[in-house]
This record gives structure tokens, C-alpha cells and sequence, in this order.
């Protein structure tokens, strides 16, 4: 029996009463910011004492043999120019200074003990400072290409919201096809996939989306005071979707255009396109959004046939008055459509024109914010400038540890502390790198971390075993956006915990088994589509 939910607060003769169904309820700001307890709170206290102390070890006492030499795979990337400017002692000690700050940052990106962009700025005033790099090289990040895509997504996203065409499409789609709970959950798996297209922000997506989700959680019965396993699935799916379907193309995400400039720059080519990531990312993307649906309404959090029926009275109702209320398409809707299809067919046919996704997300920007013709002002525009900092600091580390060749020293020196030879299987360092870039989400907070960290190595790994470097460097790139397991892996993933319709043990108990799925997919697939598309060598697996 539907039961009518509200919540009433008296207070003398004035009447407070909470609606369930108002999307209003559910905006980003009305969330109560979870405060840090335990573990996390300690962490945050211990941060930034901690992140002083490890740049000082490694800057002035620590002895490692791997910084102690020369590496001449350095000499060979141009590194011989700056050895002779400098000198072999500090040029030695420009590395130990690259891994100081490395090691620190890591230590405060991963403790939160300041923000996020704080740390990034440190970044790069240290890289400077020390001689990493050039004042130039560690300022001109900012410029990065991927820098200027990510504003221009935002710029490109605001439209959509501004003109209510994002929020359109999905209640249309939620009420068309989602006349049941699991016709709820395949309607999101399409809603999130079509905005990962355009929208490379995941937390965009999420802010976007969050209060349509929200609203058919209370539904469902879900609500500030009542969990169940619907509102667990509905959030939880969500947020698995909103990362997972970033994964399917590389626009989904700047950390996913940083990875492929990245193997472009490897490969000698100017841009990585957009259907050399799709043809072999997208229906593998498609595959694990499915399985999380499977795992995570079926076997980790399964339904009783009470939860897949709708709680409130006339539910479904206000979300068709809510659509109602939008009325017609507006003639800013079409032209931002028209903008939308337009950017899609640009990207999706990039290596017929050879405009890369920049460009083209340029010129979609300039169209939308043209007085008169666009369908968005610029103070409508949300860029949140933060991120961008932090983005920046990041790429300048990158930038940092290419030039003086850390992640090559290093495998070096792992190579031989392991006895990792020539005659090494290549399945062997398939299997490792695959697991340590899936598993590293757990730990690290930033993909654009993880992508500066991994995609390199890999691409060094291929290289010194004369692999091709899309080998291991694009099986790598395709886990980049499994960042669903801990609140602080990503931004999204902090943005849906403050819901509270699931705990840190519900989100581990659905996200470490689909780590495991991935990490399976991703070996068959690297024995079979990677290998049909001629990515990785033939019959290294079976």
C-alpha cells in the first residue's frame, strides 16, 4: 500500500513542511557538507606536517641509486642540452627535487590537508624555485590544450543547463522508459552516456542530474531518515555511470584528452581522434555499465518487490508536471541542439577534417556565447576556477617529471629490483599495469594524477620492451574514470556521498567487486578487440 510521506516541523504558529518531490530540495548547495571523522580527520590533521617532512627527506637526506646516475634515456629525450647548462651534481639534484615535490603533493592530495588547487599552486612555485623547470614552462600549464577543452566543456555545459535542454531530455527519457524501477536504472545508464559525449565535466553531470535521481529516490521510499536498497542502487548507479560512461569516449573527461595528447605526443601525431577511442572504448563501456547494473541490483543490493514500487502517492505525476511546466522547446533549445549534434558530428568525423576536439569545442563556444546569435552570456557561464588551478598544478608536475625523466629512472630501477628482463611475457606487465591503474583509484583522489602517473610509464614500459605504445598505454587510458569506490576519489563520488543514501561500506561493497569485473573485462579485451584493432600483439594471452 502507498503510503503519503511529508515532514513537518512546528514551530509556534509558523509551519515548515518538506516536499520530497520538489526538485528545489535537491540543489548542490542544500547538501550538508560531510563533516571528517576517524581516520579521514586525522589524516587531514596529519597532512601537511607529513608532506613537509617527506620533501625534506627526499630533498636534502635521502640516497636513492636510482637518482644517483645519470639515466641515458633522459640524455636521449634532450636531457643532454640541460645536463651540460647545468652540471652532472645539479642536475642530479633538480630529480631529487622533482620526487620531493612528487612525494609531497601526492601526501596532500591525498590527506585533503589543504585545497586541492592550494596544493597545486604550491606545485608550481616549488617546481620553479627548485630549478625543476622554468618559470615559462610551469606557468604556461594554464595554457595547456586540454585546460582550454575543460573551460569550453563548461562553457558548452552551462548551455545545456541554462536553456533546461540537459534537464529536458532527461525527465523526458526517465518518464518515456522508465515506467519501472529497472526501466529507472536503464533509462540513466542512457541519460549518463549521452551526456558523457558532451559534458568531459563528471561533476557537471552529477549536479545536473542529481535532483531528477533524488526526487525518484524519495519515490521509492528513500529518503533523509530511510535508506533502502533502491536509494542505494539509484545513487550508487549513478555515480558508477556518470564515471564509467565518461570512459567511452575520450571527450568524457579532461583526465581522458590528457591521456590521449599524451599517446598522440608518443605516436607523433598532433591529436588522438575520436573514433580511434570510441570503436574500442565504447562497447566496452556499454558492457561494464550493464554488469554494474547486474552486480549491484541483483546481487549486492537486491530489491525486494516492495522497494521497486513507487512509496509516494502520484510520484511519477510530478515529474511529468515538472516536464509539463518547462513547456514547448524553446528556440534557444533548437540552437543549442543544433549546436550539440553539430560539435558531435565535428568529433565523431575528426579524422576525415583534421580539426582536433578543441578546436571544434572553440568554435561551438564562440557560436553560444555571440550576443544576439548565441543562447548562453557569459555570466551565465559556471567554470569552476578551482579546478582549473588544480588542473594546472598537475600539469605542471607532468610537465615536471618529463623533463627530467623520473617515471623512466624509476621503472629502471623497479625493472632491475624485480628482474623484470627482456624475456618477460608480455602478459605479465599487461596484467600488472591494468591492476595497478585500477587499484590505484582507491587510493589517489585526482585522475589527472593517476593519468600523469601511469599513462607515461606505460608508454616508457612499451617503449624499452619494444612494444607498440598503444600496447599498454590504451588499455591503461581506458580505466582512468573507475574512480567510484571512496568518497574521495572524485568529485562526483564526493557529491553523491552527501546524499546519504549510502554508507563508505555500501559504496565498497558494490565498487571493489567491479574494480575486479573491470580488471577482467579489461584482459579480454585485450585479447580480443585490442587485438583485432592490432593495439596489442597477437597470442600473448592464450
Amino acid at each position: 500500500m502507498a503510503q503519503k510521506k511529508s515532514v513537518t516541523d512546528k514551530l509556534g504558529e509558523d509551519e515548515v513542511v518538506f516536499d520530497p518531490l520538489d526538485m528545489n530540495n535537491y540543489r548542490v548547495e542544500k547538501f550538508k557538507k560531510i563533516e571528517k571523522v576517524g581516520f579521514e580527520k586525522w589524516m587531514e590533521i596529519a597532512g601537511g606536517p607529513l608532506a613537509i617532512l617527506v620533501f625534506l627527506f627526499i630533498y636534502f637526506f635521502a640516497d636513492f641509486s636510482f637518482l644517483s646516475h645519470i639515466n641515458l634515456e633522459a640524455l636521449r629525450k634532450g636531457g643532454e642540452q640541460r645536463l651540460n647548462e647545468l652540471g652532472e651534481a645539479k642536475f642530479i639534484k633538480i630529480n631529487y627535487a622533482m620526487l620531493a615535490i612528487f612525494a609531497g603533493a601526492i601526501v596532500l592530495w591525498i590527506t585533503e590537508a589543504i585545497p586541492n588547487y592550494l596544493t597545486s599552486l604550491l606545485v608550481i612555485l616549488l617546481m620553479v624555485l627548485t630549478g625543476v623547470t622554468s618559470e615559462q614552462v610551469a606557468y604556461a600549464q594554464l595554457g595547456h590544450p586540454v585546460m582550454w577543452l575543460n573551460i569550453l566543456s563548461f562553457i558548452l555545459a552551462s548551455m545545456l543547463v541554462t536553456t533546461h535542454l540537459a534537464k529536458r531530455f532527461a525527465l523526458w527519457f526517465v518518464i518515456k522508459f522508465g515506467k519501472s524501477a529497472q526501466g529507472i536504472f536503464f533509462s540513466f545508464i542512457v541519460i549518463n552516456l549521452v551526456l558523457s559525449v558532451f559534458v568531459s565535466a563528471t561533476t557537471a553531470k552529477a549536479t545536473i542530474l542529481l535532483p531528477i535521481f533524488m526526487v525518484i529516490a524519495a519515490i521509492y521510499g528513500a529518503n533523509d531518515n530511510h535508506r533502502n536498497n533502491f536509494g542505494r542502487n539509484i545513487v550508487l548507479q549513478n555515480l558508477f555511470q556518470n564515471n564509467v560512461g565518461a570512459s567511452g569516449f575520450i571527450t568524457g573527461s579532461g583526465a581522458n584528452l590528457l591521456a590521449g595528447s599524451m599517446i598522440a605526443g608518443a605516436l607523433g601525431q598532433r591529436f588522438f581522434g575520436f573514433q580511434e577511442w570510441f570503436i574500442a572504448a565504447f562497447p566496452l563501456c556499454v558492457i561494464l555499465l550493464l554488469m554494474g547494473w547486474f552486480v549491484g541490483t541483483k546481487l549486492v543490493f537486491p530489491m525486494t518487490t516492495e522497494e521497486q514500487k513507487p512509496q509516494i502517492e502520484g510520484g511519477m505525476e510530478r515529474l511529468k508536471k515538472e516536464y509539463a511546466a518547462l513547456g514547448k522547446m524553446t528556440f534557444n533549445e533548437y540552437k543549442s541542439l543544433a549546436i550539440f549534434v553539430s560539435v558531435l558530428i565535428l568529433w565523431v568525423t575528426d579524422k576525415q577534417h583534421g580539426i582536433s576536439q578543441t578546436a571544434v569545442a572553440l568554435m561551438a563556444a564562440i557560436i553560444a556565447l555571440l550576443p544576439k546569435i548565441g543562447v548562453v552570456k557569459w555570466n551565465d557561464v559556471d567554470i569552476p576556477w578551482h579546478l582549473m588551478l588544480f588542473s594546472a598544478g598537475a600539469y605542471a608536475l607532468g610537465a615536471g617529471l618529463d623533463a627530467t625523466n623520473l617515471p623512466g629512472s624509476m621503472i629502471d630501477s623497479l625493472f632491475i629490483y624485480f628482474n623484470i628482463t627482456a624475456a618477460t611475457p608480455f602478459w605479465i606487465l599487461y596484467l600488472g599495469l591494468t591492476f595497478a591503474m585500477l587499484f590505484s583509484s582507491i587510493i589517489f583522489q585526482s585522475k589527472t594524477m593517476r593519468t600523469l602517473i601511469f599513462i607515461p610509464i606505460s608508454i616508457g614500459v612499451a617503449q624499452k620492451f619494444g612494444y607498440p605504445v598503444m600496447s599498454l598505454s590504451f588499455p591503461l587510458a581506458l580505466l582512468i574514470e573507475h574512480v567510484y569506490v571512496l568518497p574521495f576519489n572524485s568529485k562526483p563520488a564526493a557529491l553523491l556521498y552527501s546524499t546519504n543514501q549510502y554508507s563508505i561500506i555500501d559504496s565498497v561493497k558494490f565498487g571493489v567487486p567491479m574494480l575486479f569485473v573491470t580488471w577482467v573485462m579489461i584482459i579480454v579485451w585485450g585479447e580480443t578487440v585490442l587485438r583485432f584493432l592490432h593495439y596489442t600483439p597477437k597470442g600473448v594471452f592464450f
